[in-house]
């Protein structure tokens, strides 16, 4: 799984009253993971949030910012209430654990000494990585929430990369993450994935345009491009490449899915009798008017239609045209097996 980009719907450790209109707008772009606090809005609201985010099949998630026990315990049954699937942070893991038993709720606590308000993660590297190792030990800790750029005095890769080794479980890096460049470090140490909230809302996130959709365009697009999730390929044009094969009867490779080639070939008169010994192979028209000849039959193929002949059946393709331009698709194939290009065998 690659590096998950989790979209809080907060600002200032609050839901934003716009938080609607801003999930609308990141399920629109494809974001899978979104979360939001359990205060800011109240809980009907949050519920209404929480059913948009699964009615599209996306992942939602509530993040504690209790500073006290009674109010971490009641943040706690709000997840249970609203139904969100992943509980972030807090860090009274014996208070929270039995609310959240049997709810299918997956949680994830603070690591660390965590104080104030925004929150600081407080502690040396040895001392944060040993509560992780200590919390991730826990029956019902599914991973962690480190505020890794939360901590003061640490080098951060460093922090997350010691965490991530201690807990051997999923760590979240949440709080002050708003360039291509912290993700990538995030990616490298080691996490699960990231949140981003208040920087993309205020428009803090280094993107071509304006507003929250440019925002999250340019977050979605730099994570992808860190998980290599963009394709190297870009369109072609079957006349253009038609136009660079000169000789008939010797397909070129244009391209290629997983183990299937995609040929181009240019047919002229008639090829001989043969067939493929394992593998079958499809004949899609571009140009021109085919004709298969099959022991049994004969086929006609117009410019826009295909034929698929099975492995082993003997076939004889037949130019009716001057020219018939054909989109040739089979597995790849070792010298010798009868393809197109190869000597004519019966």
């Amino acid at each position: 799984m690659g590096l998950r980009f989790i979209f809080m719907l907060t600002r200032n450790d609050q839901t934003v009253p716009e938080a609607a209109e801003h999930l609308g707008t990141a399920l629109s772009l494809g974001v899978r993971h979104i979360g939001f606090k359990d205060v800011g809005l109240p809980v009907n609201a949050l519920k209404a949030l929480n059913a948009s985010i699964k009615a599209k099949g996306a992942t939602s998630y509530l993040e504690v910012v209790s500073l006290d026990r009674d109010s971490e315990v009641a943040s706690a049954r709000a997840a249970v209430e609203i139904g969100v699937d992943v509980l972030l942070g807090g860090t009274r893991v014996d208070d929270v654990l039995p609310v959240l038993e049997g709810s299918g709720t997956e949680y994830y606590p603070f690591p660390g000494r965590i104080v104030g308000h925004p929150s600081v993660l407080e502690g040396t590297i040895a001392e944060i990585a040993e509560s992780a190792r200590d919390l991730a030990s826990r029956d019902g800790v599914s991973g962690l929430d480190l505020l890794a750029y939360r901590s003061p005095t640490a080098d951060v890769p460093e922090l997350i990369a010691a965490v991530c080794a201690a807990a051997e479980k999923p760590v979240i890096v949440a709080g002050s993450i708003a360039s291509k460049e912290r993700i990538a470090a995030v990616r490298e140490a080691g996490a699960a994935g990231f949140t981003i909230g208040t920087a993309a809302l205020d428009g803090a996130y280094p993107a071509e345009g304006e507003g929250l959709e440019a925002q999250l365009a340019g977050i979605v697009r730099d994570v992808a491009e860190l998980n290599g999730h963009l394709s190297p390929f870009g369109k072609k044009n079957l006349d253009t490449a038609f136009d660079g094969i000169p000789e008939p009867w010797s397909p070129r490779v244009a391209g290629q899915v997983n183990e299937m080639q995609i040929k181009l070939a240019r047919f002229e008169g008639a090829f001989n009798w043969h067939f493929n010994a394992r593998e079958d192979k499809l004949l899609l028209v571009h140009r021109g008017r085919l004709l298969v000849r099959f022991r049994d039959r004969e086929e006609i193929v117009e410019e826009g239609e295909f034929i698929v002949v099975p492995h082993g059946v003997e076939h004889c393709p037949v130019a009716l045209t001057e020219t018939c331009e054909v989109v040739v698709l089979e597995p790849s194939m070792p010298a010798g097996s009868g393809s197109f290009g190869e000597a004519r065998r019966i």
